[in-house]
């Protein structure tokens, strides 16, 4: 069977149509129909072992709730059988994550949206874009500064972080830096662990921006990262790069979930439009799907996620609204301009979940042609 064909039969008009997603493929089937018979009959591979006797776990999904007006169709939670006795029992032993239903177990009570987590596919498709190195003058926002920082002497009473930010200045030439609030308490602390030798981690995006210290560590830290992240409409590209080298150190790349809510970006701005909720879903879908990528790139280069103190996030304008929350209704009338036309930094804090660290700041940039009658690159 082609993808996005339904399935035809006498009672091809009355069943309820059953839509599968990232795949696209769709049926009819009868009312009472396990939604892995759904899955099989239609090509769609969902992953069992147990012969449907809801003990592997691999066969699970999630049902998506609202109104998908381009497939005409309506999702609700009334559609999919509650959970039985072999459900719940592997429930409370294993466990199930929120949302999810095993599909063995689970029947076709009406129309539905069903999507098949990556997570839970042996065999899912491996999504790879690959960076290209070429040389790049590098101007990082984020500097590694180690200092000897000078004991307490009362003859000259400063407070411990008053000497850490004097002796910034006097050695790398930083004015007054700010400094992250989650720091404030470790302050005392690290700078005694090594004898006062410690490296801070500052960051300035733009010349003429105060700089603020990220991170801080005893000792001399010779290493951090960064991520680039391109959110496309129907994959995410993300690497996690050395902010000292400038070196790719692993790649990962993952379908957007988001196309569970429309193929096409107009088709999600439409969703958005017709579900008041749908924005804060597909907000969080990506969210979810980079906060994973990332944690897959770290296990990949072997470092520690708290390691990770910058991100750049690329996307076209509809990516860009939804990934930071925006509600991109207003990108689907012709005469509205975007919200914002420049990139913008923010600390990770304005996001949930972190896509990294509490130390790390995100840069997003969309992409876009100039406008007319100017020219350059975009900012």
């Amino acid at each position: 069977m082609a993808d996005g064909q339904e399935t035809d039969g006498p009672q091809a008009g009355t069943d309820p149509l059953v839509l599968f997603m990232p795949s696209g493929r769709r049926g009819r089937f009868p009312v009472g129909t396990p939604i892995l018979d759904a899955a099989r009959q239609l090509g769609v591979h969902v992953e069992s072992v147990c012969g449907g006797r809801a003990t592997c776990g691999r066969c699970q999904v999630a049902v998506q709730e609202g109104s998908f007006a381009k497939h005409g169709i309506e999702s609700r939670p009334d559609h999919i059988s509650p959970k039985g006795p072999r459900e719940e029992r592997y429930e409370r032993v294993r466990g199930l994550p929120e949302g999810r239903r095993l599909s063995c177990s689970a029947t076709v009570q009406g129309d539905l949206v069903v999507d098949v987590p990556d997570d839970t596919t042996i065999n899912a498709q491996v999504v790879r874009k690959g960076a290209v190195d070429r040389h790049i003058a590098r101007d990082p926002a984020v500097h590694l500064c180690y200092v000897e920082v000078d004991e307490p002497d009362m003859h000259k009473p400063l407070g411990d972080l008053d000497r850490l930010k004097l002796v910034l200045e006097r050695d790398w030439g930083w004015h007054d830096p700010l400094i992250a609030p989650h720091l404030l308490a470790q302050v005392q602390g690290v700078l005694r662990h090594e004898n006062w030798g410690v490296t801070a981690a500052v960051h300035r995006d733009a010349e003429g921006d105060r700089p603020t210290i990220i991170a801080l560590w005893p000792g001399l830290k010779n290493e951090a990262y960064g991520i680039a992240c391109d959110i496309g409409s129907t994959t995410i590209a993300l690497h996690l790069v050395s902010l000292l080298s400038g070196r790719i150190v692993a790649s990962n790349g993952a379908s957007n979930p988001q196309i569970r809510f429309g193929e096409d970006l107009m088709s999600r701005v439409s969703y958005v439009m017709m579900n008041p909720d749908g924005r804060e879903a597909m907000t969080d879908a990506v969210r979810e799907a980079v906060n994973s990528l990332i944690g897959k790139v770290c296990t990949e280069g072997g470092i520690d996620r708290r390691d990770i103190l910058n991100a750049v996030f690329v996307a076209n304008p509809i990516m860009h609204h939804l990934f930071l929350g925006i509600d991109p209704t207003e990108l689907g009338r012709w005469t509205t301009p975007r919200m914002i036309w420049a990139s913008r930094s923010i600390g990770a804090r304005g996001f949930t979940p972190c896509p990294a660290s509490r130390a790390m700041s995100a840069r997003t940039r969309r992409r876009r042609p100039c406008p007319k009658g100017l020219t350059g690159r975009t900012p």
